[in-house]
């Protein structure tokens, strides 16, 4: 069974950090370049970071200088350094797997696999 399972999420203040964590399973994970996306409420999501199978990254703007992702193939888990948090992060955070890391990264229709979310809130 194809699974990616978000953890992590949770309430913190503005300025603070947060560490997102994606377990998958049921496929090669050490092949596809895995993604965080995210979802703020009435907004559409939007992506987030990318990383390759050989640990390429790329960032939003929003979020580069902040964020930072990296994976574990050993363990198949993705994860999400937030550091610096903004009210503004505020969303529920998305992984997903694709192929490519490609330009098309950034639009969510390019992914096949997604996780089922975690929240994530930031106060002021």
């Amino acid at each position: 069974q194809v699974q990616l399972v978000e953890s992590g999420g949770g309430l913190v203040q503005a300025e603070g950090s947060l560490r997102l964590s994606c377990a998958a399973s049921g496929f090669s994970f050490g092949s596809k370049t895995m993604g965080w996306f995210r979802q703020a409420p009435g907004k559409e999501r939007e992506f987030v970071a990318a990383i390759s199978w050989s640990a390429r990254s790329y960032y939003s703007d929003s979020v580069k200088g902040r964020f930072t992702i990296s994976r574990d193939n050993a363990k198949s888990t993705v994860y999400l350094q937030m550091n610096s948090l903004k009210p503004e992060d505020t969303a529920v955070y998305y992984c997903a797997a694709t192929e490519a890391f490609s330009s098309s990264m950034v639009n969510s229709n390019h992914y096949n696999t997604w996780g089922q979310g975690t929240q994530v809130t930031v106060s002021s």
